[in-house]
């Protein structure tokens, strides 16, 4: 009779037990990344009434709680502003080390860099994972410092200037377009182009030339560009001259000047102490600067400025100007000879490419509208400080830094483990290790089992409320009726004890 008693009390425990764990997954419902408990029950012993070893004729003595069980299933997804936020699509947990470098394991990827710049969880738990260079990780799993993270400076080695040029340019105009490039030790510089016009200004031929910081370059691979009739850039030129033998020294100052494509021969000759233009070779406008000076200087388009200076060894000279086309290419520009700040060079071995074909090119045309740059490009950039973070499905983690460079910086690593069940609640949405859940496994997400990651997110608790309400409604009826059973059961024994009255 008094084991109705002893099991009618075990249900009251076991259903009290089933309410606390009811209770503790509603009060978890809004907790980030928390996995909500089920509890099982088993009966206990039975003994028989018969005193036979047969299963016939068995009473048992009332119900244990046999496990309460953790359940890992995926929580819903919300959808946050932080950057660093981040959800595991499926199985894993995020690895974090404590102060004495104790590893927990957590869901909830709610994350932030600290004030030693350690990317930590809302405990202070420092995240693990592994730093990268150059896309490629270099460290063993262990925590994620990003202090003294930065962009390197890179040299500038190529460059590219979308621009039109006016088709009614006078000639000897010119159109200046500038853009900043930076050395090996990412210091700015100024690099500038100079479109002039050339006498032929009806061929659509601009000379062109460039200098850093107004140092011009020490030489180019072609002197200026030509454009066909529908104002496309059609090729590129180059300009030479050839001193006659009564010519001591022939400095060529500005070869894109020298537009013609045949050979024109030039003739010089000194009246009364100045000097002449005997013979244009077609260069119509050609005129010398300064007729008095004993070392003239010739305009080829009569606009002053001096594109070729001679020194004569007669009184009489002659040279000859060739214009030689090629198809469009890219060019190559020199600037070597220019000393930079610091021992810092620029290009390779000071060669910087000017890209006017392939995908990198940006179109010059020479349009009846007015000049003007339409765009820029180039590929170096300065020095720039860690500013921003972003976490990838794959766990990679991206620096924006200050120079406008993105790049990876390290990478998160996940845990998985054969009896996830096992493992233990210690609090704070954190997990610990035991022997039933076996060894953590280490992979980055989306390899081997372990779950992507959603960036921008966070894992809400999987508490199911309407189910949690069905479970504490049974719950409360089992109390109930066990309940009901200890006070029927001490109703039978008062009319026991009440049989000798």
């Amino acid at each position: 009779m008094s084991s109705a008693l002893w099991a009618g009390i075990s249900g009251l425990n076991a259903s009290s037990k089933e309410l606390d764990v009811i209770a503790n997954n509603l009060a978890n419902v809004n907790t980030v990344g928390y996995k909500s408990s089920k509890t099982y029950f088993a009966d206990v012993l039975s003994s028989s009434i018969s005193g036979g070893s047969s299963g016939s004729l068995q009473v048992g003595r009332g119900v244990a709680v046999a496990d309460v069980e953790t359940q890992f299933g995926v929580g819903s997804f919300e959808t946050t502003g932080n950057a660093t936020d981040v959800a595991i699509d499926g199985d894993g947990f995020f690895m974090v080390d404590d102060a004495n470098g104790a590893t927990f394991y957590t869901r909830a990827g709610s994350f932030h860099q600290n004030e030693e710049g350690y990317l930590v969880d809302i405990n202070g738990y420092k995240v693990q994972g592994q730093l990268v260079v150059n896309g490629e990780a270099v460290s063993a799993i262990d925590d994620i410092n990003l202090t003294g993270v930065r962009s390197e400076p890179v040299a500038t080695t190529s460059f590219s200037f979308g621009a039109n040029l006016n088709s009614a340019t006078a000639k000897g105009e010119q159109y200046n377009a500038m853009q900043t490039v930076y050395d090996s030790l990412g210091t700015k510089h100024a690099l500038n182009a100079t479109f002039t016009r050339t006498e032929n200004s009806d061929g659509g031929y601009w000379a062109v030339e460039c200098s850093l910081d107004s140092q011009a370059a020490t030489g180019m691979s072609a002197d200026g560009f030509l454009f066909d009739s529908r104002g496309q850039m059609s090729g590129i030129y180059t300009g030479s001259a050839t001193a006659g033998a009564n010519i001591t020294t022939l400095t060529v100052n500005r070869p894109g000047m020298i537009y013609k494509d045949t050979t024109a021969a030039i003739t010089l000759a000194q009246v009364g102490g100045l000097w002449t233009i005997t013979g244009n070779g077609g260069y119509a406008n050609a005129r010398i600067i300064d007729a008095a000076a004993a070392n003239p200087q010739i305009s080829l388009d009569g606009t002053g400025t001096a594109d070729l200076t001679i020194v004569p060894a007669d009184v009489t000279c002659d040279f000859t100007l060739d214009h030689a086309e090629a198809a469009m290419a890219n060019l190559t520009v020199d600037f070597s000879g220019i000393t930079l700040g610091g021992g810092a060079t620029i290009g390779n071995g000071g060669n910087v490419t000017w890209d006017l074909v392939g995908t990198e090119a940006l179109d010059i045309t020479q349009y009846a509208s007015a000049s003007v740059i339409r765009s820029l490009a180039s590929d170096g950039y300065a020095a720039g400080d860690l500013k921003t973070l972003s976490i990838d499905e794959t766990g990679r983690i991206s620096g924006f830094f200050t120079n406008g460079q993105t790049a990876d910086v390290a990478q998160l690593v996940l845990a998985i483990f054969t009896n996830p069940g096992g493992l233990k609640k210690m609090g704070a949405n954190l997990f610990g290790e035991t022997i039933l859940s076996g060894a953590a496994r280490q992979n980055t997400p989306g390899e081997s089992g372990v779950g992507t990651l959603t960036p921008n997110t966070l894992e809400m608790s999987n508490t199911d409320i309407a189910t949690e309400f069905i479970k504490m409604i049974t719950a409360q009826k089992a109390y109930q009726a066990n309940a009901k059973v200890v006070t029927t059961e001490d109703n039978i024994m008062q009319v026991l004890m009440n049989l000798k009255q």
